[in-house]
């Protein structure tokens, strides 16, 4: 693999946004290193980030969350997740939606690193968490209903990839990123 290009960034002539619900479409007007102008809109998250959390019981094993997902209309599993809430820190955030969504603090969080959905039209970012040490501890959530805690051991993340209601991409990459770092003797990110 050879050397990552540099190019300037694109130069920013204007900026639009307009609200819609929970985040802000934002119109960017920009000007490319070859000349070329393009017209380019993202979602802007309101909100202060967010958090998913890979909450390891053991270190062969992770807590999953089956809830709705309106976007697909059904149950999907996933790792605990949620908003980083005013005058929170990631790990404050990280630890209130664990203890809301699987019932479990921990002693020990490490933040592995940003993930994103879609970079090229959205600006939201969430912070990949790892949980070990873990302790029961409920608050109430904000979930319309009871959320299923199923634990998954990493050694069958094959078989989780497979499974049609395990389908959203931060979830999936984010095993394979914990995976990794539990592999390598949890190197500091």
């Amino acid at each position: 693999m050879g050397p990552a290009m540099s190019r300037p960034l694109p130069i920013v002539h204007g900026r639009e946004e307009v609200d819609v619900g929970a985040y802000r479409l934002e119109r960017v007007d920009l000007e490319f290193s070859n000349g070329e102008r393009r017209r380019f809109e993202r979602l802007k998250s309101k909100g202060h980030g967010a958090v998913m959390i890979a909450a390891l019981p053991d270190p062969e094993t992770v807590l999953l969350v089956r809830e709705y997902g309106t976007g697909t209309h059904r149950y999907e599993l996933g790792l605990p997740k949620g908003k980083i809430d005013a005058g929170e820190t990631w790990e404050q955030a990280a630890g209130r939606e664990m203890r809301e969504e699987i019932g479990h603090g921990a002693h020990r969080l490490t933040r592995l690193r940003a993930l994103s959905l879609a970079p090229t039209y959205m600006s939201h970012e969430i912070q990949l968490v790892v949980a070990e040490d873990l302790f029961p501890d409920r608050l109430p959530g904000d979930e319309p209903e009871p959320l299923e805690v199923l634990p998954w051991r990493l050694d069958r993340l094959h078989e989780l990839m497979l499974r049609e209601e395990f389908s959203e991409g931060r979830s999936i990459a984010a095993l394979f990123l914990v995976r990794e770092w539990l592999a390598r003797g949890r190197p500091r990110p």
